[in-house]
């Protein structure tokens, strides 16, 4: 079976404290669902068209439990915290 991906990257954040409450809620959602953060943070370099944003990549055993944790109650309540305090890319992809 293929994992699952999550993918984020921040165009902007506008309340710094409000994204460090949602982390506190986030992460521990995130990991009951199963994930597995393998990157957060900014990129070390950019080529092309990249942007420097903040970036997080989270593994799944599947594309359906990723998209499953994101619309747990756990995540859905951390999702209040950075509501309005952040502006962001999300997409979910199945791995090769």
């Amino acid at each position: 079976m293929a994992k699952g991906y999550w993918i984020a990257t921040y165009r902007s954040i506008s309340k710094p404290e409000a994204l460090a409450e949602y982390a506190k809620l986030a992460g521990p959602a995130i990991e009951a669902g199963g994930g597995r953060f393998l990157v957060r943070g900014m990129p070390s370099k950019t080529y092309e068209a990249g942007l420097n944003q903040r970036t997080v990549i989270i593994e799944f055993d599947s594309l359906e439990k990723a998209i499953a944790t994101h619309d747990s109650p756990g995540y859905q309540e951390a999702l209040k915290a950075i509501h309005g305090a952040a502006e962001r890319d999300m997409r979910f992809c199945e791995g090769a």
